[in-house]
C-alpha cells in the first residue's frame, strides 16, 4: 500500500498548472461511442479514472490510443453493449456509456454503479429520462438492461433535481432521437457545456447547455471530431485552498476562473487575496482564515467536490461556522479523520459544525474517497508534525502528479510504500 506523508509548516508559493477536467474527459470518452470513426480528445488528464474508462470502451470493441495527454478513440466497430460490474464498480462514471450505446446501437447492458462511498447517488432520473425517450428498461441481477429497437423519440423531460449524470445521459441519447427533446431543470455545470460543445462538433443540434433548459433537435448520425477538454476547476480549487493554507502567493493556471466564482467568493470572505486573470487565479492569505458558512448546491452554487478541501481550511480558521451538504448525504465521513488531527467538528445530520482551532496535529489518517483524500493532504500541510494519508489510490483517481505539484509549491511531501495490503 502506498501512502502520502506530509510534514507540515512549510510556506507554499509559486505556480501550478491544472490538467483537463476529469469530470468532463470521462463523459467525452463515452460520447465518442456515438460516432463511427476516430475522434481525438486533447488535454486529457493522466489519472486512474481515465484508464478505467478506456478499459470500459475497449471492452465494447472500441480502440483507445493514448499519446501524452491526447486520446484517439476509434468507435468504428462496437462489438459489445455491456459495461460489466468489475468495471462500473470501480468508477460510477462508467454509467455514462448507457445513453450513447442505446442511442447508437439501440441496446445497452450496464451494471449498476459503484464509485466513491459518498452517498446513494441514485440512477432513477437517468432511467426515467431514457424511458421518456422510448427506451425499455429492465432492472435485474445488478444490471440495467436498456433497449430501443424502434429507435428513440424526442420528449419533454423535467428532472426532479439538476443531476449532472442524468443530464449527460439524456443529452447524449437525445441527439440521435427523432424530433425535439426539451430537458428542463438540467444541470448547468461547465462540464455539461463542454459535453454539448463536443456533441455539436460531432454534428448534433444542442441549444441552451449551461442553462436550466436544454433543447436538442435529433439528427440522423454523428461524425468524429477533435476537441480539447476544459481545465479542471476542482483541481484548481484544491490548489487554491492549498495556497490559502500555505500562505501563498500561489498562482493556479489552465482553467476558467468563472467556473469557480462561488469558491473564489468564499476564499475572499475567508480573508484571502484573490487575483483573477483570464486563464487562472492567484491566491494569498496573511495569517488565519476567517470562518465562513458554506452550503453545497448544484452549479453555479458551491460545488460539493470542494466541500472537503474547504473543511480543512475552516478547521483552523478563526471563529465558528457551518458547512451544509445538500448534494451527497455521506460526504462528511472524513470529518472524523480531521478530528483525529485535532479539529473541532461536530456532525448533525447534513450539517458540519466547525469551531476553528489554532493548530492541527499530524496523525495517521485514511482517505475514504477522492476529494477527502486531497483534503487530508491539505490539512497535513498546515499541521504540526507528520501526517500520513493512507488509501492513496483514491487521490490518484482524480489528480495527476498531485504530490509532485505540491512539492513544486514548496511542500515537504512524499510517497511511501508499506507492506500492508491496500484497503486492509
Amino acid at each position: 500500500m502506498r501512502s502520502i506523508v506530509v510534514r507540515g509548516g512549510k510556506r507554499l508559493a509559486g505556480r501550478v498548472s491544472v490538467e483537463g477536467a476529469k469530470n468532463s474527459a470521462l463523459k467525452l470518452m463515452a460520447a465518442a461511442l456515438m460516432a463511427p470513426g476516430t475522434s481525438r480528445i486533447t488535454n486529457v488528464p493522466d489519472i486512474a479514472d481515465v484508464d478505467i474508462m478506456a478499459e470500459v470502451l475497449t471492452g465494447l470493441g472500441v480502440t483507445v490510443s493514448r499519446s501524452d495527454h491526447s486520446l484517439e478513440i476509434d468507435a468504428s466497430g462496437i462489438t459489445s453493449v455491456e459495461a460489466p460490474y468489475e468495471m462500473v464498480a470501480k468508477m460510477r462514471a462508467s454509467t455514462a456509456v448507457l445513453g450513447p450505446l442505446v442511442s447508437r446501437i439501440g441496446e445497452a447492458n450496464v451494471a449498476m454503479p459503484g464509485g466513491c462511498n459518498i452517498g446513494s447517488r441514485k440512477i432513477d432520473m437517468h432511467i426515467r429520462g431514457l424511458e421518456q425517450l422510448g427506451v425499455d428498461i429492465v432492472l435485474g441481477h445488478g444490471y440495467i438492461h436498456a433497449s430501443a429497437k424502434d429507435g428513440l423519440r424526442g420528449a419533454d423531460i423535467t428532472l426532479d433535481f439538476p443531476s449532472v449524470g442524468a443530464t449527460e445521459n439524456i443529452l447524449m441519447a437525445a441527439v440521435l432521437a427523432e424530433g425535439r427533446t426539451t430537458l428542463e431543470n438540467a444541470a448547468r455545470e461547465p462540464e455539461i457545456q463542454d459535453l454539448a460543445s463536443f456533441l455539436v462538433s460531432m454534428g448534433a443540434s444542442v441549444d441552451g447547455a449551461g442553462t436550466p433548459v436544454i433543447v436538442v433537435d435529433g439528427v440522423e448520425a454523428l461524425h468524429p471530431c477533435e476537441h480539447r477538454v476544459i481545465g479542471d476547476r476542482v483541481e484548481a480549487g484544491t490548489y487554491l485552498v492549498a495556497g490559502a493554507l500555505g500562505g501563498g502567493p500561489v498562482a493556479v493556471e489552465g482553467f476558467d476562473p468563472h467556473h469557480l466564482d462561488m469558491v473564489l467568493s468564499k476564499l475572499e470572505q475567508a480573508g484571502c487575496t484573490v487575483d483573477r486573470r483570464a486563464d487562472g487565479v492567484t491566491v494569498a492569505l496573511d495569517g488565519r482564515a476567517q470562518c465562513v458558512d458554506i452550503q453545497t448546491l448544484p452549479y453555479p452554487g458551491f460545488p460539493t467536490d470542494m466541500q472537503a478541501q474547504f473543511m480543512a481550511l475552516l478547521a483552523i480558521a478563526d471563529g465558528s461556522c457551518v458547512i451544509t451538504e445538500n448534494v451527497f448525504e455521506n460526504r462528511f465521513m472524513f470529518a472524523d479523520e480531521l478530528v483525529r488531527m485535532g479539529a473541532d467538528i461536530r456532525i448533525e445530520s447534513h450539517h458540519a459544525l466547525i469551531k476553528g482551532v489554532s493548530q492541527l496535529s499530524g496523525a495517521p489518517v485514511r482517505s475514504p474517497d477522492l476529494r477527502a483524500g486531497a483534503a487530508l493532504v491539505l490539512a497535513g500541510l498546515a499541521a504540526d508534525g507528520e501526517t500520513e494519508v493512507g488509501e492513496m489510490h483514491h487521490i490518484e483517481r482524480g489528480y495527476e502528479r498531485f504530490v509532485e505539484k505540491l512539492v513544486g509549491l514548496g511542500a515537504d511531501i512524499s510517497v511511501v510504500e508499506s507492506d500492508t495490503p491496500e484497503g486492509a
